[in-house]
């Protein structure tokens, strides 16, 4: 009859809010059971509150996040460095060609004086790249109680089924006693 102590968090529609198990105030928060033998409404408060449950962390989800995070921004930078270097290479390759042509100029004698393109214009790109703000962090989904509310929510359990079990039993007529049909 007892089930594990592993509650995972769900929101549901507000129109299906109900009463918050401890303090009664309307919560679309709901604590089910994996094997759905249990579930209770809940404020989000008493979620974030120690004293009620605690998170259940796995280690290798976060382990494997943050490895993930890791190699997007390592693929980022990379990206920044070859586009750096990239232009880098492209004002070389436009001063080269402006001394070839002042070369020519001055072997000419001509006073025209080749035109310079602004190329330290910033791209959008560059700019929306730095403003993306960071993901906000998710909240835990898998909770254990404390042991008095456990234990609460097993000891309710066993009540509603003694309750189920007593209901079948006086709905059955053999579970009263017979009126004698001897006579004494």
């Amino acid at each position: 009859m007892s089930f594990p102590n592993i509650w995972h968090h769900r929101k549901v529609a507000d129109t299906s809010a109900k009463a918050c198990e401890l303090c009664f105030k309307p919560s679309t928060s709901v604590l089910f059971n994996p094997e759905n033998k249990d579930f209770f409404y809940v404020c989000l408060a008493h979620i974030k509150d120690r004293g009620f449950c605690s998170p259940i962390i796995d280690q290798e989800a976060i382990a494997a996040k943050k490895k993930k995070e890791m190699e997007e921004e390592l693929e980022k930078v990379k990206k920044e460095y070859e586009e750096k270097q990239r232009k880098k290479q492209e004002k070389n390759s436009k001063k080269s060609e402006e001394e070839k042509d002042k070369a020519k100029d001055d072997e000419g004698n001509d006073s025209k004086k080749p035109e310079k393109k602004d190329d330290l214009k910033p791209n959008s790109k560059d700019k929306a790249d730095d403003n993306t703000s960071p993901k906000p962090e998710e909240e835990p989904r898998v909770f254990a109680l404390q042991r008095t509310f456990y234990q609460q929510r097993l000891d309710r359990k066993r009540q509603a089924e003694m309750a189920k079990r007593n209901r079948e039993r006086l709905s059955n007529p053999s579970y009263f006693p017979s009126v004698p049909k001897d006579l004494p």
